[in-house]
């Protein structure tokens, strides 16, 4: 009597780019995760920064190659029927350290079993393997079709071009430079009236610069409207390129919310004296949670400073602030491995823009 099914699903997950502290980077990744009874996979694993091998910058004959090696159509990669489930987002070298797992048919379905962490061409099960992870009996019929739906040339809906409204002042060919380092597309132009509606929809997000006034804020809706696309907007007034990094590639996050593992970030600066500052951070899986704090000092002076850097468990969580790293003009960006989330540090009667939907406030 064959085992109980699991279902399998396919959704839209991003590895997202940023400016990190100390000058390094991060690329952004657009793939499409595995769903596993109504959960992406990659949140079984607490800890992983990976991406699967159905990523959006292969070339379409390689990602129709992976799809083919998932359906069983070509020979395992690795020896003993075993397949890449997520590997280094940086390079393609296995030495980087893979999720493996042996799939094999079984009559009409598919099983995916014994998943372990691989370094080398032969993996040793009881040292590195993913005990408690599977099996996963698969329907054939709803497995097939799930995987033959993606289209030839990659990952459905993926946009990873930003188009920054403004006079090229120094900021935004700051950030467009920074988002281009982390493989994000960037272009620069005071208006967007004119711009062909086919060029308009291949933008995930729209930076208004400051310079932008409502005016021209409200043409460049109406243009994307006329396109028939909906992009979110993110608002480039405070001038740190890695928190704009970072709010854009919020923006650029387009799976589904119920999907996400980073779902909310607040923080508060005191309101008075010894009241104490905080962050509260929800997270729907265990994973490693990277806050940092950036403030705005004298002579427009950009201060960084790393806050937290631990696994958390399910659920939302306090993380106290030490008041001087949140004086001032401050904000906070939230990371855990494939999402980022940014806020600023609030105070009464101090708004601040973030990021906006096409139409208004997101």
């Amino acid at each position: 009597m064959p085992a109980e099914y699991a279902t399998f699903g396919l959704t839209p997950a991003i590895r997202a780019g940023g400016l990190l502290s100390g000058g390094d980077h991060q690329v952004h990744r657009d793939f499409v995760d595995f769903v596993v009874d109504g959960r992406p996979l990659l949140f079984r694993l607490s800890d992983l920064d990976a991406v699967s091998p159905l990523a959006s910058d292969i070339p379409p004959a390689i990602f129709t190659a992976q799809v083919r090696s998932l359906l069983l159509e070509t020979e395992a990669p690795l020896p003993s029927g075993r397949y890449i489930v997520y590997g280094c987002p940086d390079c393609e070298d296995l030495a980087c350290g893979a999720v493996t797992a042996a799939i094999e048919r079984d009559g009409e379905d598919y099983i995916w079993r014994d998943f372990a962490w691989q370094t080398g061409e032969h993996v040793d099960l009881e040292r590195d393997g993913y005990h408690g992870l599977g099996p996963f009996r698969f329907r054939g019929a709803d497995y097939r079709t799930a995987l033959a739906a993606l289209p030839a040339g990659g990952v459905p809906d993926a946009r990873r071009r930003v188009l920054l409204i403004g006079a090229r002042v120094a900021l935004l060919a700051r950030l467009a430079a920074a988002l281009r380092t982390i493989g994000v597309g960037a272009d620069i132009t005071a208006a967007a009236d004119g711009v062909p509606a086919d060029e308009l929809r291949g933008y995930g997000a729209v930076v208004f610069g400051r310079s932008a006034g409502p005016a021209e804020r409200d043409a460049v809706r109406a243009a994307f409207a006329a396109a028939g696309v909906d992009v979110p907007c993110v608002d480039a007034r405070a001038p740190i390129v890695p928190l704009l990094v970072a709010r854009t590639e919020q923006a650029l996050d387009s799976s589904p919310p119920e999907r996400r593992r980073l779902t909310a970030l607040v923080s508060s600066a005191p309101a008075e004296a010894g009241a104490d500052a905080g962050a509260e951070v929800e997270v729907t899986s265990s994973c490693r949670v990277r806050l940092t704090a950036y403030r705005v000092g004298r002579l427009a002076r950009t201060h960084t400073h790393e806050v937290f850097d631990g696994v958390l468990e399910p659920g939302r969580h306090r993380i106290p602030l030490d008041p001087r790293t949140v004086r001032g003009e401050s904000y906070l960006v939230a990371r855990t491995p494939g999402a980022v989330l940014t806020t600023a540090v609030r105070r009464p009667g101090r708004p601040e823009p973030g990021v906006r939907g096409a139409a208004g406030e997101g």
